[in-house]
């Protein structure tokens, strides 16, 4: 029957063994780990994240740690996904028409691991999950906290946001693939539910709220002219360039839709010159978040001038000021933020 998930073209083996809102959901568990492993690691090495963002310290020392607080949470996300894997692939034998008759089992685990973040229970670290919805609220409705009220923990949400852009993408299309009629999540992915614009609408979102943190911040700058903070904070052009590193992610977006969807009656332009537009804007926006990564973000003199790069206070191209002794650390880091920031 036509429209049947039962017989939707065979899927690859990959897809087979994780389908999409399985390999969504293992991201969105795998970043709370990666939070746990930063506030560990940087907890080893005397850094205060906690103090950075504004988050309430531990009012006694029987308190468990941040890092290891968020390690449980991480161990009560993953305990049932699992499961749910196992119980999945026992029941679906790697066959097609099983793992998209299946489907309910993924969707129920998405369903929760979103009420794991919502339920108020004190055992699944109440406090954070409280801040970490609380910060996701005020920076979705475009607020930016002031510094002395965790604006950088409001800079650091906006920029995770901006990395799980393509995964909040996948979320919204294994969503509305299991609410549509003749369509499963675990079959091959619909790009366009839901219409052709709409998933590339999703993931320019975190863009969106990134940029409007920057020109909220240089709004601030040109309203302190003349205040105490003004000597430091300079004209603001800081948040501008960074606002057009941002920026320039909506060009790829949009056209990368019109590839997918591409009508040569209604483009003014060939498929292959489409093509080379869009690889122009991504070389742009690619190696200017490299840039801006480096330079900004790391404050790192790779793109400094000769002497800056070669002065012997520092390896050439890092900095005087080093958390990680060991330089190779500081390059192996450039050259994967180099080849992911190039894919």
């Amino acid at each position: 029957m036509d429209g049947d998930p039962a017989v939707e073209p065979e899927l690859d083996s990959f897809s087979l063994f994780l389908p999409l809102p399985y390999r969504v959901a293992f991201i969105l568990v795998l970043g709370v780990w990666a939070w746990g492993s930063n506030l560990h690691y940087l907890h080893l090495i005397k850094i205060d994240v906690p103090a950075l963002i504004r988050y309430p310290s531990r009012s006694s020392p029987s308190q468990s740690s941040h890092h290891l607080s968020t390690y449980r949470f991480a161990t009560l996300l993953t305990l049932p996904l699992l499961l749910s894997l196992l119980l999945f692939w026992t029941i679906t034998r790697g066959t097609t028409s099983s793992v998209v008759r299946w489907e309910i089992l993924p969707n129920l685990y998405l369903l929760l691991l979103v009420l794991c973040f919502l339920l108020p229970l004190q055992p699944l670290s109440r406090t954070g999950r409280y801040r970490f919805l609380s910060t996701l609220k005020r920076i979705s409705i475009g607020g930016l906290a002031d510094a002395h009220d965790g604006k950088f923990g409001d800079i650091l949400m906006a920029d995770v946001l901006t990395s799980y852009a393509k995964v909040l993408g996948d979320l919204f299309v294994a969503l509305c693939m299991f609410v549509s009629s003749g369509k499963s999540s675990t079959g091959q992915p619909d790009r366009g539910c839901g219409g052709q614009f709409l998933v590339p609408a999703i993931i320019s979102v975190p863009s969106m709220i990134r940029l409007r943190q920057c020109l909220i911040e240089f709004l601030r700058v040109q309203r302190s002219k003349g205040g105490p903070e003004a000597t430091s904070a300079g004209w603001g052009g800081q948040h501008l360039a960074n606002a057009l590193k941002y920026a320039s992610a909506f060009p790829v977006i949009i056209l990368s839709a019109l590839q997918r969807g591409y009508d040569p009656a209604k483009m003014g332009m060939s498929e292959a010159g489409l093509f080379r537009l869009w690889l122009s804007f991504v070389f742009l926006n690619s190696f200017y978040s490299f840039y801006w990564d480096v330079a900004k973000d790391w404050d790192l003199t790779l793109f400094s001038s000769a002497f800056e790069r070669q002065t012997p206070e520092h390896p050439w191209g890092l900095r005087r000021h080093r958390y990680f002794h060991t330089k190779e650390i500081y390059y192996g880091v450039i050259i994967t933020d180099l080849l992911l920031r190039c894919t």
